[in-house]
């Protein structure tokens, strides 16, 4: 119950952070949407407590290889499971691309300017960097389970070496591209920490060994942000740097500690239903938060242009003062979109025997789902990008394999329509027809 309870909790400070990073405002030039949180010294500091990404991915990992190895005990392949994961994970993706990208397309053919459309467009895919992850690393379950089995040390250290081999490449050579390698090698390896926890490892070490973990890794950040990486730990994820998986390992260490305490919250009736609700729409809530922010935001633009409402200076003594309203307003607000689409997050089950997906399908569909996600993320909702996000995750959703077959029956079926055509009207072939009129 612990780990629903985390998960429940970390998905309500992620939206409640977004919207404190939403800053609306007027200047000399027009509406302004920004992150009002962005480049403020200060801030570096509070990174440390509110980025929890890297629990995200230890909590998931331990729900992952829990998952996998029930299914895997009932007879279930590879294949089937990360098909599963795929459906689970994408239906709520495609729902998104088609109302916003709609949305936006509609925004742009009614006036709104070109460039408060883009920020929108970009706003509201910037969350989704942690679906397209997760696909990737969702679809490695399988595979990284096997080598936590048969090695549980040389597979997360191995894991390291690569997270800091990417690190040094991109520091030295200062081709910052080359750090986005570490997209899969940073998120697996703090994947695998939840492998750990799930197995009992990490509750087996001595609390006063957990706590020196704790002071350990976090003196290493220290050291490490004092040099090369930046101190603010956001930054630190855009590309994602060995400072989360010192972050992740704090964050497991001290989750580990408080488990007992979050337990016994977590089983008052009251808490317990809560918990449950969230995480039937973890996923939903995850996708579909920035969007209403997004239109919160753009309400205010409105009610200042139609109503004169006063719109305070971001970080502003004004604006501060009315944040617990604006949250207040953010979850009345987020809860019936999430109601609405949430029917969008319930995958199909895995099944068993013959009408089992192949692992080439799968690869392909994983692929697919999650360059869908980075298309958006990348080129934003135009109707372009968005046109061939949508294609690519409808064919995950539907699986490449099944829309190969169903391609591959309709070519030959055109084929025989056409040819039992002729025959009924007596019709020559084009060649015959050429010979004819040549003479």
């Amino acid at each position: 119950m612990s780990i629903d309870a985390v998960r429940a909790m970390l998905l309500v400070a992620v939206v409640a952070l977004h919207a404190m990073m939403v800053g609306v405002s007027v200047g000399a030039g027009g509406p302004v949407l920004a992150n009002a949180l962005e480049q403020q010294a200060w801030f570096a500091p509070v990174s440390w407590i509110v980025q929890v990404m890297p629990l995200f991915f230890v909590i998931g990992g331990f729900a992952s290889i829990s998952q996998w190895r029930g299914l895997r005990a009932r007879g279930v392949s590879p294949a089937s499971y990360v098909r599963g994961r795929i459906d689970r994970l994408v239906r709520p993706a495609l729902a998104l691309v088609v109302v916003v990208g709609g949305a936006l397309l509609a925004l742009a053919a009614l006036g709104m300017p070109a460039e408060l459309v883009a920020t929108a467009g970009f706003r509201i895919g910037q969350p989704l960097w942690f679906l397209g992850v997760y696909i990737l690393c969702s679809a490695l379950v399988p595979l990284m389970v096997a080598a936590h089995e048969r090695a549980k040390v040389a597979t997360p250290v191995l894991l390291l070496a690569a997270v800091v081999a990417v690190d040094v490449a991109r520091l030295s050579s200062g081709i910052g591209a080359i750090g986005f390698l570490n997209l899969l090698f940073v998120w697996l390896l703090v994947q695998q920490l939840g492998f750990w926890l799930a197995d009992g490892h990490v509750d087996a070490i001595a609390p006063r060994a957990r706590v020196g973990v704790i002071i350990t890794a976090l003196a290493a950040l220290i050291a490490l942000t004092a040099g090369p990486y930046p101190a603010d730990m956001f930054v630190n994820l855009n590309p994602p740097t060995l400072c989360l998986v010192l972050l992740g390992a704090a964050q497991l260490m001290l989750f580990s500690l408080l488990r007992g305490r979050i337990s016994a919250l977590a089983e008052r009736p009251r808490a317990r239903r809560a918990i449950d609700e969230l995480g039937k729409r973890g996923m939903t809530v995850y996708i579909w938060h920035m969007p209403v922010l997004i239109i919160l935001a753009a309400a205010l633009l409105i009610l200042n242009a139609t109503t004169g409402l006063a719109l305070p200076e971001p970080l502003s003594a004004e604006w501060w003062s009315s944040r617990a309203l604006w949250l207040l307003i953010v979850g009345l607000a987020v809860t019936p979109v999430v109601s609405l689409f949430a029917r969008f997050e319930r995958g199909r089950r895995p099944v068993s025997g013959a009408a089992l997906p192949t692992p080439r399908s799968v690869a392909l569909d994983t692929v697919l789902g999650a360059g869908g996600v980075a298309v958006v993320l990348i080129a934003g909702f135009g109707p372009l990008p968005a046109s061939a996000a949508l294609t690519m995750l409808l064919v995950a959703l539907l699986g490449s394999g099944r829309v190969g077959a169903a391609l591959r029956r309709a070519v030959p079926s055109v084929r025989t329509t056409t040819t039992s055509s002729t025959r009924m009207t007596g019709a020559r072939p084009a060649g015959d027809a050429a010979a004819v009129a040549a003479s």
